[in-house]
């Protein structure tokens, strides 16, 4: 395998791991042993935030009458997208049962759990598609409490947009809370008295860590770390438009990787000469970000054929990934390790990010290598359930006598035999030896 990297990254997503996870430790462990009145000091004292926490309905409603129509009228169209796609991927898992063996039925439910939290930033920019992303997706799995937090965005209030996007979504609850005691509060049910069984969204290194620490104690959507993009291209690809679509992504902060797989070497040197223009051009928050995280994480890897691109994609598992190729249908096919796919130059990853349906909340640092993103699947239990003739319990007994005793387990293989003796007091059955252990 011939794989040559153009550009190399210097820094990896685990560079200041360990810092963070004592930050939010600590954090933690003070909010769960403080309640509600550390995360009132953490609001203070990390967002300069001292007003109500819960924003009252009326409240909602007076700010959402206060944004423009046209503002409105794109956040629903785009709601829209995103419940329509859930409400697809609902249908797509259904309740079943299936006799197994003569007298022996087992099946399914699907069944939504009770509450979900959650998070949209609005740190470095205010994310209103985080606002919605998550609530739509849990509401169209049938989630009966959605709580929904965000920070303070610049000193004021959430940001209208967001509030917004919470509201269309159909949140419950909204609190104004950012970081990790957001988290923690949606986890504990503080101020809502509603523990959140699920906790979704995405957010910096810190709100990361505070959702894998408290992994267990309630679910998570994946384990995140800053955003990446990969780019698949060969000869046929536009230089200009995968250059544009790489920076796209980097501006999201300085840690987001933007890589670049392909088997033209020209192409590789005319997008990393452009590369550095199109962030020159951008504003000034931007072009801090994707400089950085161009500088420090993306990368360039050049390889002989498409085979080999594909395996180099899949070891990388890429939160995006575009395709910039001929035969979309055959990389649709070889690819299996990314967040979610963007087939052909007119499917870019903003419009992932934005509107066209499929969640925004993705695996990262790898994870797609067994997970998917965030989907109406994270808010729903498969349950199973099971019954049993008492025909049937001369066959299952039996078999589940022995090979309990098999395993040791005598009480278990007892359970077994009470019921046929009872059942069966005439008959005589085969249940295997007693082991001593």
């Amino acid at each position: 395998m011939t794989v040559f990297y153009l550009k190399k990254a210097t820094k990896t997503p685990e560079t200041e791991t360990a810092t963070t996870q004592r930050v939010v430790t600590d954090m933690l462990a003070e909010i769960e042993a403080n309640g509600e009145a550390a995360v009132r000091e953490y609001a203070k004292k990390l967002d300069r935030w001292d007003g109500e926490i819960i924003v009252p309905r009326e409240e909602i409603e007076r700010r959402a009458r206060e944004v423009p129509k046209h503002i409105r009228d794109d956040i629903d169209f785009a709601v829209k997208q995103v419940h329509d796609f859930a409400v697809a991927q609902r249908r797509s898992i259904e309740d079943f049962s299936v006799e197994l063996h003569p007298g022996v039925t087992a099946g399914q439910r699907v069944i939504p759990v009770n509450v979900v939290g959650c998070y949209a930033p609005a740190g470095r920019y205010a994310h209103i598609a985080s606002a919605y992303m998550g609530v739509a997706t849990a509401k169209a799995a049938g989630v009966k409490t959605v709580i929904a937090c965000s920070s303070p965005f610049r000193g004021g209030g959430i940001h209208p947009y967001v509030l917004y996007g919470f509201k269309a979504a159909g949140a419950d609850v909204v609190m104004t809370l950012g970081g990790v005691q957001a988290i923690a509060s949606m986890a504990y049910g503080l101020f809502t008295g509603k523990p959140a069984d699920v906790v979704v969204g995405p957010g910096n290194k810190f709100v990361a860590e505070a959702k894998r620490t408290l992994f267990g104690k309630v679910g998570i959507d994946v384990f995140a770390g800053p955003s990446e993009v990969a780019v698949i291209a060969d000869e046929t690809a536009d230089p200009a438009i995968v250059a544009s679509d790489l920076v796209g992504q980097a501006e999201h902060g300085h840690e987001s990787p933007a890589w670049l797989f392909t088997t033209s070497k020209a192409l590789a040197a005319e997008v990393m000469a452009l590369v550095p223009r199109l962030i020159d051009d951008l504003p000034p928050t931007a072009r801090d970000a994707a400089a950085a995280a161009w500088r420090d994480y993306g990368e360039v890897i050049v390889c002989d054929t498409r085979e080999e691109v594909v395996e180099v994609s899949d070891r990388y598992a890429s939160e995006h990934l575009e395709v910039h190729a001929a035969e979309l249908d055959w990389w649709l096919d070889k690819l299996t390790c990314y967040g979610s796919l963007f087939l052909g130059e007119e499917t870019t990853v903003a419009f992932g990010d934005k509107t066209s349906g499929p969640n925004h909340v993705l695996p990262t640092k790898g994870a797609a290598r067994y997970s998917g993103g965030l989907s109406v699947h994270k808010f729903v239990k498969t349950l199973t359930w099971q019954r049993i003739t008492r025909d049937a319990a001369r066959r299952i007994g039996e078999v589940t006598a022995r090979i309990s005793r098999l395993e040791g387990m005598e009480a278990h293989a007892r359970t077994a035999d009470d019921r046929l003796k009872k059942y069966f007091p005439n008959e005589q059955f085969e249940k295997g030896d007693a082991v001593q252990v």
